[in-house]
């Protein structure tokens, strides 16, 4: 799960001693030179924002770095499963905007990887980036194809864990921790029926309205949230 650390005093303290920074994030119009040479001479990966993106994403306030603890901000399809935890696939979601607010939601919830499988065009991709406050600058999103996401995810002994409406059980009645695929469906289509096949659990948010299912936004969040509450009470 991730975890952050705010300023580069703390930051250059933690790191003189062992450590799990994975990224640093540093105000680009502050002096922070002694943090990045310090990060360079270990092969942190460092990134620059203004000192508004650096205020929105600070837990407290304004400060001139954050560092990203205990997830890995990269990797390849095979290396976000091997590092295990809680993956999530958005299983055919076309627009580029809910991809973007679903990211950032799940990147929130302290997950450790997205992975897609519909590509994006380059458009696409920005818009992506944009929509989710870039925070795939903190978390690995991974375009593949259904196939292999699956068979990585069985390889690495995770479980598959969609959200729909055939579901039978609801998601705080079921153990939502370990290592875990988590698949929530297009906006239209929902869960393909390749995915749920493969799917060890399916669950199913109540409801009790006239309009027959919530939105794609509300489906991810509902989820996500209970996900990291369980993650909590278990640690």
């Amino acid at each position: 799960m991730a975890h952050q650390v705010q300023g580069s005093e703390t930051i250059l303290s933690m790191l003189e001693t062992e450590h799990d920074i994975r990224l640093v994030l540093v105000d680009r119009e502050r002096d922070t030179e002694a943090l990045r040479q310090e990060c360079e001479r270990q092969g942190i990966p460092l990134e620059e924002g203004s000192t508004n993106d650096l205020w929105r994403m600070s837990a407290t306030g304004h400060t001139d770095a954050l560092a990203l603890l205990g997830r890995q901000p990269h990797g390849t399809l095979e290396e976000v499963f091997e590092r295990g935890g809680s993956i999530w696939l958005l299983d055919g979601v076309q627009y580029p905007t809910n991809l973007g607010f679903g990211i950032r939601t799940i990147e929130v919830s302290g997950a450790d990887a997205v992975v897609l499988n519909i590509s994006r065009t380059h458009q696409d991709r920005r818009t992506i980036r944009r929509s989710s406050m870039r925070a795939d600058r903190f978390i690995p999103v991974v375009y593949s194809d259904t196939t292999s996401i699956i068979n990585e995810a069985r390889k690495n002994d995770f479980r598959i864990i969609a959200a729909e409406d055939v579901g039978a059980v609801e998601p705080w009645d079921t153990d939502l921790t370990g290592n875990v695929l988590f698949v929530v469906g297009a906006e239209r289509e929902g869960v393909s029926q390749e995915v749920l096949e493969a799917c060890d659990e399916v669950v199913r948010l109540p409801m009790d309205g006239f309009v027959p299912s919530y939105n794609l936004q509300v489906a991810i969040s509902v989820l996500a949230v209970e996900a990291l509450r369980q993650r909590m009470v278990n640690r």
